[in-house]
């Protein structure tokens, strides 16, 4: 099955080095990635490279570790030919698409602008390149696997109404799944003023964002914290799901962050957002505790002048 994935060559805040790095993975069809004091890692199962990366970073949180090692799992073993690769500069960028043509290997030292030793083959494609957003697109992760629709909606722009006839399956309303999608962006954007500074989207030590938040369960599409009860808040948008996926979804993620990140003092709390009453759901929540729901609403306008 062809996948689709989005990685960043380098940090791109420092953007001289950025483009030597990418200029190099362009000149060679290749992507790197770092981490490179694990050493090889490519024979590795799940267990030891989870240890290697324990032992190479004690001092990180365990999310920070779980995350290292699933990027570095799916690079070397979801990530196979065919597959599509999404260079990102930033996260507002799109540098280049390009397609595997060769499993990931381990090659210290093979480019000399950075100690990067873990290589994709990439036949990169000359269009598009240098794609340039008005709003955030891409996750803060090195590595992410991103959706058929999330990878045609980058190519032909932000029209919400060029992707409405691929959702995925299993959605029961195809318009929310597309609007949600735009949603969680404008939701993140907005977080102070939505939300009245009682919620904050979490940081790790790290600095990775809590939007698309990723664990070895999936990505959390927004991890908050409460800081009046110091709380975790789980948020999960609908996106024209079956009421008992998500619920079923939000509860998984809510139990990962119980285990992973809390304190024993600490609780997790559940927030579903969704644009219509759904009966299905009223009644799933009404048999737990800690989830809560809120309603969106869409406004539209038309004027005669700008």
């Amino acid at each position: 099955m062809l996948r689709y994935w989005t990685i960043a060559p380098f940090e791109f805040e420092n953007a001289d080095r950025f483009q030597k790095v990418w200029q190099y993975d362009l000149s060679n069809n290749v992507i790197s990635i770092g981490w490179g004091q694990l050493g090889d890692i490519s024979k590795l199962n799940r267990e030891q490279l989870y240890q290697r990366v324990g032992s190479a970073y004690p001092d990180k949180p365990l999310s920070t570790r779980t995350l290292i090692g699933n990027m570095l799992w799916s690079f070397y073993h979801d990530i196979n030919p065919g597959d599509i690769i999404i260079a990102r500069k930033g996260r507002k960028c799109l540098a280049a698409v390009g397609m595997v043509n060769k499993t990931a290997h381990y090659s210290p030292n093979r480019n000399p602008e950075i100690s990067h030793p873990n290589f994709l083959s990439v036949e990169w494609q000359t269009q598009p390149r240098d794609k340039l957003f008005q709003n955030i697109v891409f996750p803060m992760h090195t590595l992410s696997e991103s959706s058929e629709l999330q990878y045609k909606t980058l190519l032909e722009g932000n029209d919400i109404l060029s992707v409405t006839t691929t959702t995925p399956e299993n959605i029961e309303d195809p318009s929310a799944f597309v609007l949600e999608k735009y949603l969680e962006d404008f939701i993140v954007t907005n977080f102070k003023s939505i939300f009245k500074e009682k919620l904050k989207i979490y940081t790790d030590n790290d600095g990775a964002s809590g939007q698309q938040f990723n664990t070895e369960i999936g990505p959390i599409d927004i991890l908050a914290v409460e800081p009046e009860t110091n709380s975790y808040v789980v948020i999960e948008l609908k996106k024209g799901q079956p009421s008992d996926k998500v619920v079923g979804q939000i509860l998984r993620y809510m139990g990962w962050v119980k285990q992973n990140l809390c304190k024993p003092e600490q609780a997790v709390k559940g927030l579903i957002i969704c644009r219509d009453p759904d009966l299905k759901l009223t009644y799933a929540l009404s048999m737990t505790r800690g989830i809560d729901v809120r309603y969106y609403t869409l406004a539209f306008t038309l004027r005669e002048k700008p």
